[in-house]
């Protein structure tokens, strides 16, 4: 079975990714690497930075000295330190977080979609639109922070974190299909539609079936 890499920069992105593996593609072998320091860096300089993108290169390149056959990024605010990774390992998928979920988004919804984007790290809100832009010029983005749902989650209230994010989502329950920005907001999923009335798609869950596909496994 193929070795993923998953790359994080938030502790409370593991889960979520692992929950959507063990459902939809159990005979992988997972490995995890996080260093949790990048997101604090990059809400202090407020700003990708060119040391970033060289700590990104390491840990991909660490990733692939250790047999792996294709590398996952968890956190959806480094876009272009990701780009990077891939653009230095061709041979090999690397994805971004939130990549297959755009072509999903855009493949259920259309491409002159109105496209809720919630999310609760706002440098998620400046990094992902652009790529929404490049995947589907006609596409309408509304941005939507859900940012003490986050908080929630940080102290360990799962629950509270789910009811906060379904709370903000009503904000823009008027688009064709909500996109959760974050890993960490997939548990929320089924709260985030009930509240809405609108499909809501997650990241992991839609990142494990481009990797299978990427991959030829069935």
């Amino acid at each position: 079975m193929p070795r993923i890499a998953l790359i994080h920069a938030l502790k409370v992105s593991i889960p979520a990714i692992e929950e959507s593996f063990a459902r939809l593609w159990p005979e992988a072998k997972l490995m995890n690497l996080l260093d949790d320091s990048l997101s604090a860096d990059l809400a202090a300089e407020g700003a990708l930075t060119p040391a970033m993108t060289q700590r990104f290169l390491a840990l991909a390149r660490y990733a692939k000295s250790t047999g792996a056959d294709a590398i996952l990024f968890t956190c959806s605010a480094f876009g272009p330190c990701i780009e990077a990774c891939a653009a230095d390992m061709p041979e090999i998928p690397v994805l971004k977080p939130n990549e297959a979920m755009i072509e999903e988004a855009i493949a259920l919804a259309g491409p002159k979609a109105r496209i809720g984007l919630l999310a609760t790290f706002s440098p998620t809100l400046d990094s992902m639109p652009p790529e929404f832009a490049v995947a589907a010029p006609g596409a309408t983005v509304v941005p939507c922070l859900a940012a003490p749902a986050l908080t929630a989650l940080n102290a360990g209230d799962g629950a509270a974190h789910d009811r906060e994010a379904a709370a903000a989502a009503m904000a823009v329950s008027n688009c064709d299909v909500i996109a959760l920005a974050q890993f960490s907001l997939a548990r929320a999923a089924a709260a985030v539609a009930a509240a809405t009335g609108k499909p809501a798609l997650t990241t992991p869950d839609s990142a494990v079936r481009k990797l299978k596909r990427l991959l030829k496994v069935a």
